[in-house]
């Protein structure tokens, strides 16, 4: 199991592998993003996107199935996230794209509060099959404190 005491700052991870489907797509954006652009091949050819891409929320969500998919095979003692700073959607995803993740742990500290947990930033980095870098977002990450009554250092 990873605890907060084998955070490394400056660690980094290359990791996923995402096959977007246009079912998905259109699935996701029914129920969450109902934009034409996002349902609708003649509206979507008439922006910028010149055909049906995936919701940047749809994006986010991908991203996350690769972020847990990574934390469990790693056995994270992870407890959450108090949420995201600076998300940006940067290229557009299509149908046929398929996306992978990076990772940077950037900072980590003990919570003072709560000395059970830790609390780390984390640059996340989505890819799509031709290097094109379409997210990026840094994650806040909540973690348990193998030895809690540690003094903090």
């Amino acid at each position: 199991m990873l605890y907060f005491e084998d955070l490394v700052v400056g660690t980094k991870q290359s990791f996923g592998s995402y096959p977007v489907t246009r079912e998905e797509v259109l699935d996701f954006a029914r129920k969450y993003d109902p934009q034409p652009f996002h349902l609708d091949d003649a509206a979507a050819a008439r922006t910028h996107f010149g055909r049906v891409s995936a919701s940047g929320w749809h994006s986010c969500a991908m991203t996350m199935a690769m972020l847990v998919q990574n934390m469990k095979e790693n056995r994270q003692a992870g407890l959450g996230s108090p949420g995201m700073d600076n998300l940006r959607w940067l290229k557009p995803v299509y149908p046929g794209d398929t996306l992978r993740c990076e990772t940077e742990l950037l900072e980590k500290r003990r919570s003072k509060s709560r000395p059970e947990m830790g609390l780390f930033k984390s640059r996340a980095r989505t890819f799509n099959q031709h290097g094109d870098l379409v997210l990026e977002m840094v994650s806040n990450g909540l973690i348990r404190v193998r030895e809690p009554e540690a003094p903090f250092d």
